[in-house]
């Protein structure tokens, strides 16, 4: 696939130097406690809605951030839950296999078993209270 270098969009996508994966919870309170005590997740920020649900939280995954808020259909989105994916780059295989060991206890639903992948991934998939997808590996794209 090709680009246009003189589209402005491809100058803005040239220029970006993260993409940060943003989930829609219906209960967007009890996911965070989830992803924090179970995948340990760091919860920088929580800001609140006028109606008491989450508008806009960031959880941070050493130096990755994944943002979340409650779904409610609104101009901006709908309310899709339970649809997202996410990958965590973890810094060992020793990571990834604690991970695993907090989400097994935790009772989450590993769908991909641990294994190690052909290009070098220790790794494992879960998914959390909603249905949402989380990867963790050692697999790191340049």
């Amino acid at each position: 696939m090709t680009t246009n270098p003189d589209s402005t969009i491809a100058t803005i996508v040239a220029r970006s130097t993260q993409a940060i994966p943003c989930l829609r919870y219906t209960n967007a309170r009890a996911a965070i406690d989830w992803l924090v005590t179970v995948l340990g997740a760091d919860a920088r920020q929580v800001h609140d809605g006028p109606d008491g649900s989450v508008m806009h939280a960031e959880l941070w995954f050493g130096s990755a951030c994944v943002m979340l808020g409650s779904a409610k259909a609104d101009e901006r989105m709908p309310a899709a839950t339970g649809q997202g994916m996410v990958y965590i780059v973890a810094d060992s295989a020793a990571s990834v296999d604690a991970v695993l060991e907090s989400a097994v206890a935790a009772g989450a639903r590993v769908t991909i078993p641990l294994h190690d992948t052909d290009y070098g991934s220790h790794e494992f998939g879960c998914l959390d209270p909603e249905g949402n997808f989380w990867d963790f590996g050692t697999y790191a794209p340049e």
